[in-house]
């Protein structure tokens, strides 16, 4: 699974836009526990708040649900937001090594202020400048990837089962053809009208703001006539 080169950064900003009428997003970042049986004498490591052991999948990916980088073999223990902060996924992104766009309008946005690229994630992942999160006390449905524990002794070979999933993940979407083809509803027409109660304002931004005002100038984006979904 190779990590994607500018270009294909770029293709994915479109597919996102194209989708899910989110500009500028190249990605969407999450942690999955996957239920393992205890490991010989790994003490509670892996016991996670669910009560369960497990080990964590820290993935991204693409507008279609396909994983373009993936990460396992983290302690059921940690956090998603831990195990971020300790991954490779944030050194390579730190280090400007992910050859990702460089910050760029978003597409309806009048002020033409640079906006950076950035991935998407939930409450448990930090906000920064490239990971754009929820404001607090939004509530997420849960998501199930695999059920049951993995019967498997060693960690390494745990690991290999879970990258194998997530390679046949992408080998079966593509196989069987991407669902995703529309932002609307089957109940809703491009250019129904739609009630907004709370009008944009005139923000701006540029290189030094901080994550908070970004995520303000993004939300504040899906606020103007041009940029607001029709539900």
């Amino acid at each position: 699974m190779q990590v994607p080169n500018r270009e294909q950064w770029t293709a994915i900003a479109q597919r996102f836009e194209t989708l899910w009428n989110l500009p500028n997003c190249i990605g969407a970042i999450g942690g999955k526990h996957v239920r393992i049986e205890k490991f010989a004498n790994s003490g509670s490591s892996n016991f996670n708040y669910k009560s369960y052991h497990s080990t964590v999948l820290l993935a991204c990916c693409d507008a279609d649900g396909l994983f373009t980088m993936i990460e396992t073999g983290y302690a059921g223990r940690n956090s998603d937001g831990g195990i971020f902060r300790a991954s490779a996924m944030k050194y390579w992104i730190h280090r400007g090594e992910l050859d990702i766009p460089t910050p760029s309008p978003l597409t309806y946005d009048e002020n033409y202020s640079s906006f950076p690229y950035y991935f998407v994630d939930d409450e448990a992942f930090p906000l920064s400048r490239y990971l754009m999160r929820p404001y607090p006390q939004r509530v997420l449905d849960n998501f199930a990837v695999l059920n049951g524990p993995i019967r498997i002794r060693e960690p390494e070979n745990v690991n290999f089962v879970i990258k194998a999933a997530c390679v046949l993940h992408n080998y079966v979407r593509k196989l069987e053809g991407l669902s995703y083809v529309s932002t609307y509803p089957q109940d809703c027409e491009p250019n129904d009208h739609i009630d907004v109660r709370t009008t944009a304002q005139n923000m701006t931004i540029n290189e030094t703001s901080s994550p908070a005002a970004l995520r303000n100038y993004l939300a504040n984006y899906f606020l103007t006539p041009r940029e607001f979904v029709p539900w």
